[in-house]
């Protein structure tokens, strides 16, 4: 299925109120069968700003697209000095409550599953097992030529080797691990290609206008089927791409329940909006329910190195 390449979506008027009422939330955890949709509102607290909302990095960044990265070798020229530079920021980010709640509701047995929209791979270093990864991981780099994947740390080196003393500063840092920089700031930035097969890398994640894998898509389909309820926590839900998931949960009866500041796609769909700050929200949901949360737990991610 091709992920819609939609950036920016405009709330409508008359879409229902959030609330600060937390009690629906706790109720759905406490049943259990809970399935987390996570989107970047999760990992702003982790100083990884997000998409849409207030201070949102679209008022001043174009996501790549897949068409532009795979047909322009500049482009990519372009996409990998940001990213070069932004990695090195990106990889330093540490979960924030939000995840640790979220890692916590996992070991409890209250959740069935999260599929997270975000790359950043910051639920699993707070400890939350078997995460989809709706649209892949910044840890890691695949060949188009060859299908080769690898681990970014080790692409890291080898830019760095491929271009000693490239050291701008940049603007601010954007959800995808992009980094702003201007053209004159890229120069001459070299990229460098696969070992194995001298094809071009690219970072596994999904870019806008690019297929999500169907196999994928089927999986988080089932986890839906399979779940109690869906929990949405910090997600605009304007692409597709997650919005497919709330609708499939409302037309088959389940609760959809959102933890979201601002109106999103999906609150037609949901029983609820709570319009908090997701850590805050989640730690105390955490204490209501009595699970612990553990701010001590970091899990390694070796392609973060």
């Amino acid at each position: 299925m091709r992920m819609r390449p939609t950036l920016r979506w405009t709330p409508d008027a008359d879409l229902p109120p959030g609330t600060t009422d937390l009690a629906p939330v706790a109720d759905a955890l406490g049943s259990g069968g809970v399935l987390v949709l996570s989107g970047a509102g999760i990992s702003t607290e982790s100083g990884i700003p997000d998409y849409r909302g207030e201070g949102g990095s679209l008022s001043r960044h174009t996501p790549m697209t897949y068409q532009d990265f795979t047909g322009s070798a500049q482009a990519r020229r372009r996409y990998w000095a940001r990213s070069h530079l932004g990695w090195r920021t990106f990889r330093r980010a540490l979960p924030n409550a939000g995840h640790r709640a979220v890692a916590g509701f996992g070991r409890q047995g209250l959740l069935s599953g999260v599929i997270t929209q975000n790359v950043d791979g910051l639920h699993q270093a707070a400890g939350s097992a078997d995460v989809v990864e709706l649209h892949g991981g910044l840890d890691r780099v695949v060949c188009l030529g060859c299908g080769a994947l690898g681990p970014r740390g080790e692409l890291a080196r080898r830019l760095e080797e491929a271009n000693a003393g490239f050291e701008p500063v940049a603007a601010g840092i954007n959800p995808d691990g992009d980094a702003d920089l201007t053209d004159d700031q890229v120069g001459d930035f070299q990229v460098v290609p696969c070992t194995l097969c001298g094809g071009v890398l690219k970072p596994d994640v999904v870019f806008f206008g690019e297929n999500v894998p169907p196999g994928r898509v089927e999986h988080c389909r089932a986890l839906v089927r399979e779940a109690s309820s869906l929990l949405v926590l910090g997600s605009s839900l304007t692409v597709m791409s997650g919005l497919r998931f709330v609708r499939q949960a409302a037309d088959a009866g389940k609760p959809v329940l959102i933890v979201n500041r601002d109106p999103t796609r999906g609150d037609r769909h949901a029983v609820t909006r709570v319009a908090l700050p997701l850590g805050p929200a989640l730690t105390t949901l955490a204490g209501r329910l009595g699970v612990p949360v553990d701010g001590s737990v970091l899990v390694a991610q070796p392609g973060r190195q």
